[in-house]
């Protein structure tokens, strides 16, 4: 049984969220654990030490102290600085996309971190972890399109008298991509929404989520991209890398100033111009198409992201301490005793190396 939780400051650019709030502080500290969060890893999301403190935690003043403790819980994956706090015994539950991350899951084994993965906590069919995030990345895909749209070719999203709107298309309609296509029709614009499943193209196109819809195939993706404006890339594969859905010369069709908003750039990406880019450095051009591919994008809405994350967290993390093979972990682990235990990320980091090689 796990008797210290360590909360540090994340240091990954621009990330200003904070994986619990002092509510669910308050909550492990009732339960006889003994958090220890690093002086201010809450301010920039709104929650002041003495918050903590009222929670019951120990505020300490460096990441060292945090990362002794026995679980640590953070929001992103450790970057390369935070390595050397690695050790046998260690627990760490995050977002850590192992997938697309070969380099962190050999550091992870190699020191023998037991590392607990939030995006592969499954709930029957659903990832209940992934979903809140996957929720304000949409809504910001929308958002940031629109504004990168105008600096681009100058378009609004929703046109005007005698103007039409934009032509918005968002491929994968899980939870982000289903945000995005609320996000965008909300400013008028014409969405048709990408997807394999045929039942879930028509419930949105009749609750006017989408005004056009398309089954997932190559050549219809090619063929519409080429009239597109805005392009949200958001499919997904549990635990793998995600699938590249839009190819190069999709892209190179595509009108100059137009947008690629890649949101499944954390797993590797699922549009092949897609790279990934920072808070601070957003945005790039390939072929005159401008490429959104933020790693971290919940992380400039660190108030709304950090209250959402700490919600859907906090019971797991309890169990995570108590009793680490309760039903509510199904699917979390994904390193232990040195090796990668998840068999989808197992195969994908397998498949990865293989490529490299």
């Amino acid at each position: 049984m796990v008797k210290t939780v360590g909360l540090p400051t994340e240091v990954k650019d621009g990330e200003r969220r904070v994986a619990l709030d002092p509510h669910a502080v308050a909550t492990l500290t009732s339960a006889g654990l003994r958090v220890r969060v690093q002086q201010g890893a809450g301010i920039a999301a709104g929650f002041e030490d003495s918050e903590y403190r009222s929670a019951g935690a120990d505020v300490v003043p460096d990441a060292a102290e945090v990362w002794a403790s026995e679980l640590v819980v953070k929001v992103k994956e450790p970057l390369r600085c935070e390595w050397k706090w690695f050790r046998p015994g260690l627990k760490l539950f995050g977002y850590l996309h192992l997938a697309a991350a070969p380099d962190l899951a050999r550091a992870l084994q190699e020191t023998g971190v037991e590392a607990h993965a939030f995006e592969t906590v499954r709930e029957g069919r659903h990832l209940p972890l992934l979903a809140p995030m996957s929720d304000i990345a949409g809504r910001s895909a929308a958002i940031m399109g629109a504004y990168y749209l105008a600096q681009g070719s100058g378009t609004l999203l929703g046109g005007s008298a005698g103007v039409p709107p934009a032509r918005v298309v968002v491929i994968g309609m899980g939870v982000a991509g289903t945000m995005a296509a609320r996000g965008a029709r909300g400013m008028d614009a014409e969405v048709t929404g990408v997807d394999i499943d045929l039942e879930r193209l028509r419930r949105l196109h009749l609750d006017g989520t989408l005004t056009a819809t398309l089954a997932s195939s190559s050549s219809a993706i090619g063929e519409t991209l080429a009239e597109a404006d805005l392009v949200v890339g958001a499919a997904l594969v549990p635990g793998a890398r995600a699938p590249i859905v839009v190819d190069a010369a999709q892209v190179r069709s595509m009108r100059k100033g137009s947008v690629v908003v890649d949101l499944a750039i954390d797993q590797g990406g699922c549009i092949e111009t897609s790279h990934p880019t920072s808070l601070s450095d957003p945005v790039y051009e390939e072929t005159g198409v401008i490429h959104y591919c933020v790693t971290n994008v919940p992380g400039q809405f660190p108030r709304t992201a950090s209250r959402a994350l700490s919600a859907a967290i906090a019971s797991r993390v309890l169990q995570l301490a108590l009793d680490p093979s309760d039903p509510l972990l199904t699917g979390s682990l994904n390193v232990a005793h040195g090796r990668v235990v998840h068999p989808v990320v197992a195969a994908a980091l397998a498949t990865s190396l293989t490529a490299v090689s």
